[in-house]
């Protein structure tokens, strides 16, 4: 009878067998970091040769002295000219957002105040937007497909983006309603609360950390508006309440949007947003137009006939547009961008209303909106350190998952190979 020739002992055997693991082990981790030299045997020596190896992907740091050298030997022109382009491209977004989110304040300030156009219907001017940009919507999602949209069900569009067409209606209404009896630079000046008006609604909706330091600022920006509003020329208590409530409205809508819509994985930009939301504020604001405007409108509509549908049409195609540029400039620069830029706006709003409107802007107005300035400015600041911080330590945390997944890679292996020695042992 021919005996079958014993394996080796599990030392020999092991030793020659978990040094051929390892060398394919290694040979997997050289091809992930584009270099074929082997990599060290332990784990801790696998990751320092990770991060040796690292850097000859990434691409190198360099200085403004760098760059100055390569341009004077004739490199690095095509590096600028492309950062260039990207800036002024950049720079282009924001100055067509400010300058649309600029007329169609004016414009509706002109279209409801009593001194200028005199047609004080806000819940009409809000509806006639909301139809409009329904429509065109509407063409850009379903018909010419311009963005895709987000799947949605009908239970999940009754419990969230219900909610949030009603919070968003109800903060279209009260601030066009305030631009009746407040002044542009007054109203810029009050809606500066908005930070505070978010955190405060995130503490207690549990969304945001209570910090003491994040308070602090939030009293500081508080304090400014108070004092603006203490030197306002034309204070009128009935429109402060109006922008303070659509203050109050658009924070909770911005609150809720992270809570019913963002944890759930669902991302609307401004145009699925107004596919989505725009019809459900018509839908809403229609309530109240009927009890409070529908009878103003038929008497004014029996005693003269001056709807003008230019004017009309105009001032929706601005909305619009004004909503599609946020898509672009969210889009190309980031959220962040759009806060600094709409501090920008803001100033160029007083100066307008102060200038062309000839509304009066006191001293004490612009002390107190400067000091809320400042408070929104290190606001801004301390949310973009937070991101950069949030960013360093994804980009950290990249090489320990890289390592991770090809232990669990070598670990699969090995049970593999365990397998197949018990299966060549058992024949």
């Amino acid at each position: 009878m021919e005996m079958r020739k014993m394996e080796p002992t599990h030392g020999a055997y092991g030793a020659s067998e978990k040094t051929a693991r390892h060398r394919v082990f290694g040979n997997q981790l050289s091809a992930r970091l584009g270099n074929q030299t082997s990599p060290p045997s332990s784990y801790n020596d696998r990751k320092s040769g990770l991060v040796q190896h690292m850097p000859k992907k990434m691409p190198e740091r360099r200085g403004l002295h760098d760059l100055g050298r390569e341009g004077a030997m004739g490199k690095g022109l095509g590096f600028n000219g492309t950062l260039f382009q990207k800036i002024v491209i950049s720079y282009t977004y924001v100055a067509i957002w400010i300058f649309l989110s600029f007329t169609v304040i004016i414009f509706n300030k002109y279209i409801l105040d009593k001194k200028m156009y005199d047609w004080p219907f806000p819940i009409s001017l809000t509806m006639i937007h909301m139809g409009f940009c329904s429509s065109l919507a509407f063409l850009l999602v379903r018909v010419f497909k311009f963005v895709e949209p987000v799947g949605m069900t009908r239970e999940l569009y009754m419990s969230s983006v219900v909610p949030i067409g009603a919070l968003f209606s109800l903060s279209l209404w009260l601030s066009n309603s305030a631009y009746i009896y407040l002044s542009v630079s007054f109203i810029q000046m009050l809606k500066a609360l908005m930070p505070v008006a978010v955190y405060s609604i995130g503490v207690m909706l549990k969304r945001e950390t209570f910090k003491s330091q994040t308070m602090a600022n939030m009293v500081g920006i508080s304090v400014g508006v108070a004092i603006a509003a203490y030197g306002e020329a034309k204070f009128d208590s009935w429109g402060v309440l109006l922008q303070l409530g659509a203050v109050c409205f658009e924070a909770t809508r911005l609150v809720l949007i992270q809570i019913l819509l963002t944890s759930k994985g669902i991302s609307l930009n401004p145009i699925t947003s107004l596919y989505y939301v725009a019809p459900c504020c018509f839908v809403f604001l229609s309530i109240p137009w009927c009890l409070i405007e529908y009878p103003k409108l038929a008497l004014k509509a029996t005693a003269t006939s001056d709807y003008d549908f230019v004017v009309f049409g105009m001032n929706s195609a601005c909305a619009f547009a004004l909503n599609l540029s946020v898509f672009l400039l969210v889009g190309k620069t980031s959220a962040l961008t759009m806060n600094v830029a709409g501090v920008v706006k803001d100033w160029l709003l007083i100066a307008f209303s102060w200038s062309i409107i000839m509304d009066q802007v006191t001293t004490v107005n612009l002390i107190g909106y400067g000091v809320a300035f400042l408070g929104v400015c290190y606001y801004n600041h301390a949310k973009l350190q937070a991101m950069k911080a949030k960013e360093t330590q994804k980009k950290a945390s990249e090489p320990d998952e890289e390592i991770g997944l090809l232990e669990q890679n070598k670990n699969r292996d090995d049970e593999n190979l365990a397998l197949g020695r018990k299966a060549d042992a058992q024949a």
